[in-house]
């Protein structure tokens, strides 16, 4: 904006200038995500005060972003803060003084005065341990485990690099370095860093949740104007500062599914500088953000969402989870389902899913805060949750399923030497296995046993009616009635098992049926739909059923074409046909229309629900 002049006298006036001389009495709006507010350079002062302000406690409340926490791990890496902020204040002193930066960032490089304190080897030993501790333990399984590392210098981000592949060899694949590349790097760095190609491929293979890259290391590529929805965490082994850390920290605020919040670990102190920043913006940012320390925020509200489901679970004893064996914990676990799915807890029972949810995801934020009894309590409210939902949820349960997200919950969260399962066996289960049938006979956890009949019990009728309408309507209006009969209370858990059990077998008996008689599936449909009527039975001998069955199902399918069912001179046919076969077989003439309807409904099923051969 200002004019220049330079060493001969001549004056220079940049666009900007000659524009506002052009047009005195325009408006000039400039729109800005990291206002800047230096010496040198202020946003404010070039275009004037906001005219609105999207702030990120708005975007938050939006959901157009997530919230930013806070970790800091300098004392673990035993860095003296006061040093690292001594420095800094020593090269702004110098910067009021006049000292051009131009000057400042040579005396950097030349002096190396933070690349001593934050390269030293026994320093970056500690930094890497804690870091590949703070990953494997608390970050990896968040959000695919992407995450960042920003380091101070290129010569330290290798040296980082360098170190995690010494302790973890296996990792090639899951850390790459990102950073530009210079001539006087070592050869050695060239197969590291890359060319322009490779750089881009990394862009690629990081964006890509699925991708077997997981940690970049970086300098300055990638902090600003980089998405990566899925990355959830931020370590910062550099300091920085105003619109540079706002930057910087928002590539871990963009929303992914699961994602409760980004984090920031910092291993350099810049909780000031972030405090500091947040000025800039608005008061509201400033109270919301600039002091979301993971200790005060997500702990918070971790102990605040456990007190609620231990609450929930008031009156079942779950204490010896801690320190039970996988079978032990096992048997816990299907307690407190059975517990939390009892017909008088329903409300309960969806308070407790909520806030177990809301659980997992501030654990995701302050795991590393959590003691071993604390971590293997939310993996038994975590447990608890998914089992439950499980359960609720359509669809065929099976066994190996229940045992993989358990074990993955209890290796996750608690790390145990053990795999909890929650029944004997790795199979499916399966409604017509007399060994399950058993099995679930002999359950102490009655609700949990209810349960899973009926989900079984309401698949198989669903696949029933879509097979065989008679059958089908008979099973459904029985389940019916007999689930509401135990939601209202007028069957105990011990009476609708037995209930259950029945209707399962009698589908047995029923499928048996038709395999006897040696028919298919489809024929089986029909002789359904044929011998509804009771007197039909005895009017006829199974054979002469069976024989008027095939017929009728193999007339169906020789003269069903495309679209009958939606033409009616094609319907009237086919109502001929069946009409003229059961008249040929002497079928009762008091039943003969209503086994029509049926079987031409049937019939429709059959249409629907399989391709014409």
């Amino acid at each position: 904006m200002e004019e220049k002049i330079d060493t001969e006298g001549n004056v220079h006036i940049g666009a900007a200038r000659k524009i506002r001389n052009s047009l005195p009495h325009a408006s000039y709006i400039g729109f800005t995500g990291t206002p800047i507010s230096d010496k040198d350079r202020d946003t404010r002062e070039i275009f004037g005060d906001d005219i609105d302000v999207y702030d990120m406690t708005q975007a938050v409340n939006d959901g157009a972003t997530r919230p930013v926490y806070y970790e800091s791990r300098v004392i673990k890496l035993k860095l003296n803060d006061e040093i690292l902020a001594q420095i800094d204040a020593e090269y702004d002193r110098l910067r009021e003084e006049g000292a051009s930066e131009a000057d400042l960032e040579a005396n950097k490089k030349e002096m190396s005065h933070m690349d001593a304190l934050l390269g030293n080897d026994a320093t970056i030993n500690d930094l890497v341990n804690d870091i590949i501790t703070h990953y494997e333990d608390n970050r990896q399984h968040i959000c695919c485990g992407k995450a960042m590392l920003v380091a101070y210098s290129r010569p330290i981000a290798m040296k980082i690099y360098k170190r995690i592949l010494e302790l973890r060899p296996e990792w090639t694949e899951k850390v790459k370095v990102v950073m530009t590349s210079g001539n006087q790097d070592p050869e050695e760095w060239a197969d590291i860093i890359g060319g322009k190609a490779y750089k881009k491929e990394l862009a690629k293979k990081f964006k890509d949740e699925n991708d077997p890259m997981k940690i970049a290391i970086v300098v300055d590529m990638w902090l600003t104007g980089f998405d990566v929805p899925s990355l959830a965490t931020m370590y910062v082994y550099k300091p920085m500062k105003d619109h540079n850390l706002m930057q910087a920290i928002a590539r871990v605020n963009r929303v992914f599914p699961e994602k409760a919040g980004g984090l920031i670990v910092d291993y350099v102190g810049i909780a000031a500088a972030l405090k500091d920043a947040m000025k800039r913006y608005t008061k509201r940012d400033q109270n919301n953000y600039g002091n979301n320390d993971i200790k005060e925020k997500a702990y918070s509200e971790f102990k605040e969402k456990l007190e609620i489901c231990r609450d929930l679970l008031h009156g079942y004893d779950y204490s010896k989870f801690h320190h039970g064996s996988p079978a032990e914990r096992a048997q816990m676990i299907k307690g407190a389902v059975n517990f939390m799915i009892a017909p008088d807890k329903a409300d309960a029972c969806k308070d407790f899913i909520k806030n177990a949810s809301l659980l997992r995801q501030a654990v995701t934020l302050c795991r590393s805060l959590l003691v071993e009894e604390e971590r293997f309590e939310v993996s038994f409210m975590e447990s608890v949750r998914i089992l439950i939902i499980r359960l609720q949820s359509p669809g065929k349960v099976t066994k190996k399923e229940i045992n993989q997200r358990i074990a993955a919950l209890i290796e996750q969260s608690v790390h145990s030497d053990g795999v909890v399962n929650l029944f004997d066996e790795q199979t499916e289960f399966s409604l017509f296995d007399e060994k399950f049938m058993e099995e679930v006979k002999k359950m102490k956890e009655k609700n949990l046993a209810a349960k899973l009949l009926e989900d079984l019990l309401r698949g198989r009728v669903r696949s029933l009616t879509r097979s065989n309408l008679v059958t089908g309507e008979l099973f459904s209006n029985r389940f019916s009635e007999t689930l509401n009969r135990y939601i209202n209370g007028l069957l105990t858990n011990e009476e609708v098992i037995q209930e259950l059990l029945k209707m399962a077998q009698e589908m047995m008996d029923a499928e048996q049926q038709g395999n006897d008689l040696g028919l298919s599936n489809e024929e089986k449909a029909f002789y359904d739909a044929l011998t509804r009527p009771q007197a039909v039975k005895d009017f006829y001998s199974n054979e002469q059923l069976v024989s008027l069955t095939k017929d009728l199902t193999d007339m169906l399918r020789k003269n069903r074409t495309i679209d009958w069912n939606r033409r009616e001179a094609e319907r009237a046919n086919m109502r001929r046909l069946v009409k003229r076969l059961l008249k040929q077989y002497k079928y009762p003439p008091e039943e003969a229309e209503d086994a029509m309807n049926v079987v031409l409904k049937q019939c429709e099923q059959w249409a629907e629900n399989q391709d014409v051969a």
